[in-house]
């Protein structure tokens, strides 16, 4: 592969249902490595197996990538010099190739009906099409020339599979895993064309890397099994020399390490797997995303692009820029990464902490909004402000800070009562005659005087500070309680001790 050659990748997801952060990942790494080199991401959907194909999925894969920055060059819904970028829409290149490889001994016509295969699988409980048993089946290997073409001739249905040659070793140069061989006594003829003429992913994924000059491909782990088939068809198709870089992306683990993340290990342990929520076509039901529970997709990007690599250093934050500028093949890890979710909230808090209060403003809206309150636009960034670091998730400003827009129904009484006294009373009625009087109304006037009101009464800081909270807030919780008293005003505090003052004395 010439050094010249300009780098063009792709991520080629199936419409099929939601995407996996796992996809996601992939589409990332692409992206970062296309953008580190000044090159092409493109989205390809690979969409052949009509029978899976979900109506909604490929605007639903769009979405995904929008919402976290990952913007194609080439795509459906931009199209370049490559497209089309629908595999449907590619259909008649692809039996020309498949015929290419029959007239020069690489593949076969298999006229084996879907019964006939299901009985062989009774007989042989592993049973694979392979060199082992291809002559034993019904194919253009075990027929004869003329019975051949007489069954393609009354249109029988058939297939076209890859020809496996036996007691050979595929191997190639893996960006990430280094040397890779397989023996090809263990790989199954597979069926590269289908009855319908619709490609395999086999033979559709190297016909349309191959005519968009694709020039590496990072894919999953799980795609390792299909590599010596889809070399091979790099060399059968006379294309060996525009063979792309191959990168084998580790899996994304189960929390305990113990095999692959899938969804309904996010909905057995109360996490999200897929980027936005997805709702199944058929059923109805809705599985939750990154994106609804509210996660930032800086933060998103962020886990994602650190599970399963890191820059050498002890930096976990990183934004998409800076993960394009230190990103490189050669630190991603081999082995599959542990996914944590609670270290996925701690990356949302340490995100929702750097992004500005302006930024964070309309999805704080959202959420007064679902609460059914109005308030002043400055005021709720000045809230924002004041609670922003204790959020994980932007929908948990309310359980934060919603004392701020309503007066507390209950208060936490139990740390209250106990040691309530008329004394206590006397002391709150007097502070609200004297707040009464202050023209300026700011923490750091505010604060010295109710500590010398409380050093004059006699009482004990901890004895009166902790009530004048509750009374505020309802609860033992909240920001600097002075930072609240300036927030709320004067007319609010006063109202708000002394509703709180008829329960206290109750």
């Amino acid at each position: 592969m010439s050094s010249e050659r300009k780098v063009r990748v792709r991520f080629a997801p199936s419409p099929t249902g939601g995407l996996h952060l796992g996809g996601v990942r992939t589409a990332l790494f692409n992206f970062l490595y296309a953008r580190q080199h000044q090159g092409d991401f493109i989205l390809r959907v690979e969409d052949t197996d009509q029978t899976r194909f979900v109506p909604g999925a490929e605007e639903y894969i769009n979405e995904c990538l929008a919402w976290c920055g990952l913007t194609p060059d080439e795509s459906p819904l931009k199209g370049g010099e490559y497209g089309p970028y629908r595999q449907s829409e590619r259909k008649p290149s692809y039996r020309k190739y498949a015929e290419q490889l029959i007239e020069n001994g690489y593949a076969y016509y298999a006229f084996d009906t879907a019964e006939e295969l299901d009985e062989q699988r009774k007989l042989q409980p592993n049973f694979r099409y392979s060199h082992e048993n291809r002559l034993q089946l019904r194919n253009s290997l075990s027929l004869s020339e003329a019975e051949t073409q007489q069954l393609l001739d009354a249109g029988t249905p058939h297939t076209i599979r890859i020809k496996i040659p036996t007691d050979e070793t595929v191997s190639f140069t893996d960006m990430i895993r280094g040397k890779v061989a397989f023996d090809t006594n263990l790989v199954d003829d597979k069926v590269l064309l289908k009855a319908d003429g619709m490609p395999t992913y086999h033979l559709a994924v190297v016909v349309d890397d191959k005519a968009m000059e694709i020039s590496h491909v990072f894919r999953g782990e799980e795609w390792l099994p299909s590599a010596p088939i889809h070399i091979l068809l790099w060399e059968y198709l006379g294309w060996g020399d525009s063979m792309p870089g191959w990168a084998h992306l580790p899996l994304i683990l189960k929390p305990d390490g113990n095999g692959k993340l899938s969804k309904r290990d996010g909905d057995r342990l109360g996490f999200p797997v897929y980027a936005m929520n997805w709702t199944d076509a058929k059923s109805g039901d809705t599985t939750k995303g990154f994106r609804e529970m509210g996660f930032l997709p800086e933060a998103f990007v962020n886990m994602l692009g650190v599970l399963g690599w890191n820059d050498g250093t002890e930096q976990e934050l990183f934004s998409l820029d800076e993960l394009i500028q230190k990103f490189g093949v050669d630190r991603i890890s081999k082995a599959g990464a542990k996914f944590d979710f609670e270290k996925a909230k701690w990356f949302n808090h340490e995100w929702i902490k750097r992004t500005s209060t302006e930024s964070l403003l309309p999805q704080i809206k959202t959420v007064l909004e679902h609460h059914q309150v109005d308030a002043n636009e400055a005021y709720v960034s000045r809230v924002l402000d004041a609670v922003k670091e204790r959020l994980t998730f932007v929908e948990d400003f309310w359980s934060q800070a919603s004392f701020f827009f309503l007066q507390p129904a209950e208060y936490d009484l139990n740390a209250v009562k106990p040691k309530w006294s008329a004394e206590k009373t006397a002391f709150f009625e007097g502070i609200n005659q004297s707040l009464e009087g202050f023209d300026t109304w700011k923490a750091a006037e505010l604060e010295p005087f109710f500590k010398d009101a409380i050093q004059a009464s006699g009482m004990k800081m901890g004895e009166l500070m902790m009530p004048f909270r509750i009374m505020l807030v309802g609860g033992k919780f909240g920001p600097d309680v002075f930072q609240i008293v300036e927030l709320l005003g004067k007319n609010e505090v006063i109202s708000r001790v002394k509703k709180a003052l008829k329960e206290f004395d109750a």
